[in-house]
């Protein structure tokens, strides 16, 4: 589906629902999702990590309502949202918390006072994409547009990690926002979350004609209330425990990441650790190597190297970082006995959702027959959902803010 057709379908919804709005005055925010190549589960340790924005996202048709209200509707989920931006408090638990926990961190931190009627649709199946980062952009977006508010990518990128972090309660990082704001179409992001800084590298010119799969299990995943969360507390302990054994100042928990903990630490303390936090902070120190190794194969033009070397880390994510559904290692599995097929892993937490590959675009149809004809095999309950999309690197979100036409604002 295109984008004209997108936009068309939201607008008609949008004056379905507010039959006195004009069509000229309908404003569009998008994002785009995500994918990580190399870099899993490491974000929000500080590490380094990859990642491309991709051709597909969350658009979003919307016109101010002239008042503090904020009206929201999404054709992914059922019902009606709405909330008066001056009263939102607490989480309440449904699909709307990450427009709720947005309109409250701008309104605390910038004043923001207008609001919006809103349509939102995701061009492809929630889960492993970070779907969720780019519901909170489109939306933020838009209000900025509302309140004629300009955001840096900075201040962007840090809103989503608090939504997420404070207002959601899952303890991310900062890998998809980033990817989703300062990608650019053609070009690898290669960011240390430590300092921010980035490079985007663009594509060699010698590399092999790629498409980018995304093949979803058909289930969805939840963060909040998974072992996402488990997960980041077992890195952490990892750091902090390695900095005790090593004499090194250990400070605040909270405030403790493996990037603070230097590999020689590891491999002379490592030993020490209980099974678990072993496992986590190899995961870790190898996934720093593995990045490190997938940008020279980006730069070389060498994408069946890259893809090898995400196969590495999905592996380690299975193995080490013990996260993956049997969905998703039944794909995983599949996807490295496929002709065709570069390289990929799980995309997002991999405890649901999809998984990313790099393929040969002359082998699409035999790719799709080979991993639906065998995953529907082994899990057949999920053939009304399982899917498989092709998609490109694209653009991030694009934040030049187009003002709105306030004599048409609806007042209700």
């Amino acid at each position: 589906m295109n984008d004209e057709t997108i936009k068309s379908k939201l607008a008609n919804k949008l004056e379905s629902i507010y039959p006195d709005i004009d069509s000229d005055y309908i404003l569009y925010s998008f994002c785009p999702y995500r994918v990580c190549p190399v870099g899993a589960h490491i974000d929000h340790q500080k590490g380094n990590v990859t990642g491309f924005a991709i051709n597909y996202g969350i658009t979003m048709a919307f016109v101010p309502s002239g008042n503090r209200m904020f009206e929201a509707t999404s054709l992914n989920f059922d019902g009606l949202k709405g909330e008066n931006i001056l009263d939102i408090s607490e989480k309440k638990n449904d699909w709307a918390d990450y427009l709720r926990g947005a309109a409250k961190i701008l309104r605390d931190k910038y004043g923001i006072e207008k609001g919006l009627y809103c349509v939102i649709d995701g061009s492809l199946p929630i889960g492993g994409i970070s779907s969720s980062a780019a519901v909170i952009i489109a939306f933020a977006k838009a209000l900025c547009m509302v309140n004629g508010l300009q955001l840096s990518s900075d201040e962007i990128i840090n809103l989503v990690q608090e939504v997420e972090n404070k207002y959601i309660g899952v303890n991310s990082g900062k890998l998809d926002q980033s990817c989703e704001v300062l990608s650019k179409k053609d070009n690898l992001l290669y960011l240390d979350i430590s300092t921010g800084e980035y490079q985007l590298i663009p594509q060699n010119p010698n590399m092999k004609p790629y498409k980018i799969a995304i093949v979803f299990s058909g289930i969805k995943r939840t963060l909040v209330g998974s072992a996402y969360n488990t997960r980041v507390d077992e890195l952490k302990s990892a750091a902090y425990s390695l900095k005790a054994f090593s004499g090194m100042n250990y400070g605040k928990y909270n405030d403790t990441v493996l990037r603070d903990v230097p590999y020689d630490v590891y491999k002379e303390f490592g030993s020490r650790l209980p099974e678990q936090f072993r496992k986590r902070a190899e995961h870790y120190y190898s996934e720093m190597d593995r990045v490190k190794r997938g940008v020279e194969a980006w730069k070389n033009g060498d994408i069946e190297e890259l893809g090898r070397i995400s196969f590495e880390s999905g592996d380690s994510s299975i193995e080490n970082y013990e996260a993956g559904s049997p969905e998703l290692k039944k794909i995983h599995e599949i996807m490295k006995e496929t002709d065709g097929i570069y390289g990929g892993r799980f995309s997002g937490a991999g405890f649901k959702g999809c998984c990313l590959a790099f393929v040969d675009p002359s082998l699409e149809s035999e790719i799709t027959q080979n991993i639906t004809q065998k995953y529907l095999e082994k899990f057949p309950q999920y053939k009304d959902s399982f899917g498989i999309y092709y998609c490109d690197t694209a653009d991030g979100c694009d934040f030049d803010l187009e003002k709105p036409k306030a004599k048409k604002m609806i007042r209700r």
